[in-house]
C-alpha cells in the first residue's frame, strides 16, 4: 500500500477516521503466506524435484504452450491448481509416515499430469514448506482468489485410485478430459466438449479478476 504524502489531498478532520489494522487478522496472515509462496521460484516438475523432507503447501501451473486451454494462464501467474502436504493427518493427528510428505504429493501430481496424456516438461511448481495450520490457511487463500481450473471446473486430478467397492463411479471432470490414467471407472456422465468450453470462460472470467487478488 503506497503512504500519504504531503502531496496528496488532505481529508478534512471530520470526515477523518484512523483505519483499523490487525496483523494477526486472518485475512492478512493468509495474504502473507499466499505472498511468499509466490516469492518462491518457479521449479520445472520434470525432470523430477530432488527429494526433501516436510510437509507444506504448493502451486501447480501450466508453463508451456502446446495446450491452447490452458496457454492463457502462462502471462498472468495463475495457477492451473494448489494443495497442500501435511504433517499429520486432519482426522486423527497421528504423523503421517513419510518424511516428505509435500514432495511425494507433487510426485504424485506429476504421475497424474503425464497419465493424463499431458507433457510434463510444461508444468512448472511452487513450493513452500510450513506447519500445517498455515498451510491450510494458504491453500484456502489460494483457492478463493484463484480458483484455478482443476480445483473449481475439472475436479479430480487430486483424488487417488478407487477402492474397489466404488470403482463403478462415474469418471472425474478431470479424466474425462484428459484420459489416459490407469484407473477403473464406471460409466462417465461427463460431456467432454461441455467441460472443456466451460474451463475456457472460467479461466477467461479468472483472468479479468487476477487484478483483484488481494497480495498481489
Amino acid at each position: 500500500m503506497r503512504r500519504a504524502s504531503h502531496g496528496d489531498t488532505l481529508s478534512r478532520v471530520s470526515d477523518y477516521t484512523p483505519q483499523f489494522y490487525d496483523p494477526l487478522d486472518t485475512r492478512n496472515i493468509t495474504a502473507v503466506i499466499c505472498h511468499e509462496l509466490e516469492a518462491q521460484p518457479l521449479v520445472p516438475l520434470a525432470p523430477e524435484i530432488p527429494k526433501f523432507d516436510g510437509s507444506g503447501l504448493y502451486a501447480i501451473y501450466y508453463a508451456g504452450a502446446s495446450e491452447p486451454l490452458y496457454t492463457p494462464l502462462v502471462p498472468h501467474d495463475i495457477p492451473i491448481y494448489v494443495g497442500q502436504s501435511l504433517s499429520h493427518n486432519s482426522a486423527t493427528g497421528v504423523a503421517t509416515k513419510s518424511r516428505s510428505p509435500l514432495w511425494a504429493r507433487v510426485r504424485g501430481h506429476g504421475r497424474s499430469i503425464e497419465g493424463g496424456g499431458l507433457s510434463l516438461t510444461e508444468f512448472a511448481v511452487r513450493l513452500l514448506r510450513m506447519p500445517d495450520v498455515h498451510a491450510d490457511l494458504g491453500e484456502n487463500g489460494l483457492r478463493v482468489n484463484y480458483q484455478p481450473v482443476w480445483n473449481a471446473v475439472l475436479r479430480g486430478f487430486g483424488s487417488n485410485e478407487q477402492g474397489a467397492s466404488t470403482r463403478k463411479s462415474a469418471r472425474s471432470k478431470w479424466d474425462t478430459v484428459h484420459q489416459g490414467r490407469n484407473r477403473t471407472y464406471g460409466e462417465s456422465d461427463h460431456d467432454r466438449d461441455a467441460l472443456i468450453e466451460q474451463a475456457k470462460a472460467h479461466i477467461a472470467a479468472r483472468i479479468a479478476l487476477v487484478g483483484e487478488v488481494p497480495w498481489r
